[in-house]
C-alpha cells in the first residue's frame, strides 16, 4: 500500500501543473481589466498603466506563467490585488471556517443519509421506502440557494429561532450545515439503497441466510460492509466539494469561508486569489480521492494495491 500511495502522490504534481496552466489562461479570458477595476473612476490612463505595470499585467502571458509557476513551487501564491496581503495567508485564515462548515454538512449527510438508505433498502417498496426516495429526489433537485432562502425565511425570519448570517456559535452553523448537507444526504441515501438492493440478490447472501445466520449479522457483516464501498466514494467526493468551498451556501449565509472569498475575488478581478483557490480545490479533491481509494482496502481485504 505504501508504494501505491507514493505513486498516487507523484501524480498530484502533473495534475496541479495542468490546473495552474488552465486557471492562468482562463483568468485572462475573463472580460475586464483588473487595473481598471482597482483604479479610481477618475484615474487617468497613465495611472492605470502604472498600476498595470506594478501588477505585472503588462508582461507577456508566458512570462506571467513562468513567474507564477516559480512562485508556486516555493509556496508563494502571490499577493492579493485588493487586500494587498499574501494569498496563502488570506486563504489560510478563511479555510478553518470552510472546514467547520464542510464537516458539519457532511455530519448531517451521513447521520441522515446512511440510516435512510439502509431502511429504504431493507423495507423495499414499502411506504417508508417511497417516502425516503421522494425526499431524496427533492434533495437532489432543489438548488442550494433556494433551500437556504427557505430555511432563512422559516427559521430566521418567521420563527426567529436561528441567526441568518455570519459565523458564531452552534446556532449560526445549523442552517448553513443543513443547506450544504441536504444534497449529499439525498445522494448518499440513494447510492446506499441501490448498493444494498443489488447485494441482497447475490448468492452469498442467500447462502448466509440458509446457514441460519440472524438478520442483524447478515445485514451488518455481509450486506452493509460491501455496500459501503461505492457509498464511501460518494462521501469522499461530496466532502471534497464541500472543503473546496461551498460557494453558494457560504455566499447566502455570509459565511466567511473560502467559497465566499472566491466569489468576492471574482467580482473584484483579483486574479491571484482566484488562482490560489483553484489550486486549493484541485489539491483537496486529489487528496480526498486518494484517501477514498486507500479506505477500500480496510472495507474489503480482498482489494489489493499493486
Amino acid at each position: 500500500m505504501f508504494h501505491y500511495i507514493v505513486r498516487r502522490m507523484l501524480t498530484i504534481f502533473p495534475l496541479l501543473l495542468g490546473v495552474i496552466t488552465i486557471a492562468l489562461f482562463l483568468m485572462h479570458l475573463i472580460p475586464g481589466d483588473p487595473a481598471e477595476a482597482l483604479a479610481p473612476p477618475e484615474a487617468p490612463y497613465s495611472a492605470i498603466e502604472k498600476l498595470r505595470h506594478e501588477l505585472g499585467l503588462d508582461r507577456p502571458l508566458y512570462v506571467q506563467y513562468i513567474t507564477y509557476l516559480s512562485r508556486v513551487v516555493h509556496g508563494d501564491l502571490g499577493t492579493s490585488i485588493v487586500r494587498k496581503g499574501p494569498v496563502l495567508n488570506e486563504i489560510g485564515s478563511r479555510f478553518p471556517a470552510t472546514v467547520q462548515l464542510a464537516v458539519s454538512g457532511m455530519l448531517v449527510a451521513v447521520t441522515i443519509g446512511i440510516p435512510a438508505g439502509i431502511v429504504a433498502a431493507l423495507k423495499r417498496n414499502s411506504l417508508v421506502d417511497h417516502i425516503s426516495m421522494i425526499f431524496s429526489w427533492i434533495g437532489t433537485a432543489m438548488p442550494a440557494f433556494l433551500l437556504g432562502l427557505l430555511l432563512m425565511l422559516v427559521f430566521g425570519v418567521r420563527l426567529k429561532w436561528l441567526p441568518l448570517f455570519g459565523r458564531g456559535g452552534i446556532r449560526h452553523l445549523i442552517l448553513p450545515a443543513i443547506t450544504l448537507g441536504t444534497y449529499s444526504t439525498a445522494v448518499i441515501a440513494r447510492m446506499l439503497r441501490a448498493s444494498i438492493v443489488e447485494i441482497m440478490s447475490k448468492d452469498y447472501i442467500t447462502t448466509a441466510r440458509a446457514k441460519g445466520l440472524s438478520s442483524t449479522i447478515v445485514v451488518f457483516k455481509h450486506i452493509l460492509k460491501n455496500a459501503l464501498i461505492p457509498t464511501v466514494t460518494v462521501v469522499g467526493l461530496q466532502l471534497g466539494y464541500m472543503l473546496g468551498g461551498a460557494v453558494v451556501t457560504e455566499t447566502i449565509f455570509a459565511w466567511p469561508g473560502v467559497g465566499r472569498y472566491a466569489v468576492l475575488a471574482l467580482f473584484a478581478r483579483d486574479i491571484p486569489v482566484i488562482q490560489g483557490v483553484v489550486i486549493l480545490m484541485a489539491t483537496i479533491f486529489t487528496l480526498t480521492n486518494l484517501a477514498v481509494d486507500v479506505s477500500y482496502g480496510f472495507l474489503d481485504p480482498r482489494i489489493t494495491y499493486d
